[in-house]
């Protein structure tokens, strides 16, 4: 999986190493779409949330996805006490990053069960849940008590999305202060694909769970991104005219970044 931004004219682009960094990815992908969705005022939108809180439950759903998270957590906090004392590193700095840290872990720590396990015990959501994957499925007919939800005023759904969102709040919390940490530990690098091709051995020693690729848009080049803890390997291609993946032969220039 290549986990996308898009930053003005530069499209960045992330690949995971490992399957724990690939769930942090796309529950992040989740929770950035609900809060744009939940800070919308019409009721599509506000549908289109509800679906999004079953996905990052779907997702959440991994018996030892707060394990890991806790454990991430309590990790990049020992690594960081031992710069205590550091000269070159801010005290105030390091202070607030541990202290966050703390926080995350202790309220995701005091949550009981997988992530939106309380939400379960919402009959009127969990009916609603039940009826998403099938076509149509949420019609008024299926669902009148749904449809009238619908048709209360934005700021009322707003508040019911937050009351439910609330639950998922410090696993989002813990996802995005490990991220940042995973993606501040990287150092970027011009690199040049010859013939739209790369092939590059990873440095020995360190342990890489996230690359970054960072493609000028204009360039309109896709690239294809396959790694392992040894090597990595990048082609890039071309979205043509006939909706098809062409391979590029001219020579490419990306900003490349590997995070451990």
């Amino acid at each position: 999986m290549i986990h996308i931004q898009n930053m003005s004219n530069v499209i960045l682009y992330e690949y995971p190493f490992n399957e724990r960094i690939r769930t942090y990815l796309r529950l992040e992908h989740l929770f950035l779409r609900l809060s744009e969705l939940m800070s919308r005022d019409s009721a599509l939108d506000h549908h289109f949330a509800i679906t999004t809180i079953f996905e990052v439950m779907d997702v959440g759903a991994r018996a030892d996805l707060k394990s890991d998270v806790l454990k991430d957590l309590d990790r990049q906090k020992q690594v960081l006490n031992s710069y205590r004392g550091n000269p070159a590193i801010s005290e105030n700095v390091l202070e607030q990053i541990i202290s966050k840290l703390e926080q995350c872990f202790s309220s995701l720590n005091a949550q009981s069960g997988k992530a939106g396990q309380t939400l379960t015990d919402n009959d009127w959501l969990m009916g609603i849940r039940s009826r998403v994957g099938i076509p149509g499925g949420t019609c008024e007919f299926d669902l009148p008590a749904y449809f009238a939800w619908q048709h209360l005023d934005a700021g009322s759904r707003q508040v019911d999305l937050q009351r439910w969102a609330s639950t998922l709040t410090p696993l989002a919390e813990s996802i995005h202060l490990l991220l940042k940490l995973l993606r501040d530990s990287g150092a970027p690098q011009k690199v040049i694909a010859i013939g739209g091709q790369l092939q590059q051995n990873l440095p020995q020693g360190r342990t890489f769970q996230l690359l970054r690729l960072a493609v000028n848009g204009t360039s309109r080049f896709i690239p294809e991104i396959s790694g392992n803890r040894l090597m990595v390997s990048i082609r890039l291609m071309r979205h043509e005219s006939d909706d098809r993946l062409h391979p590029c032969n001219e020579d490419g220039s990306f900003e490349l970044t590997l995070c451990a």
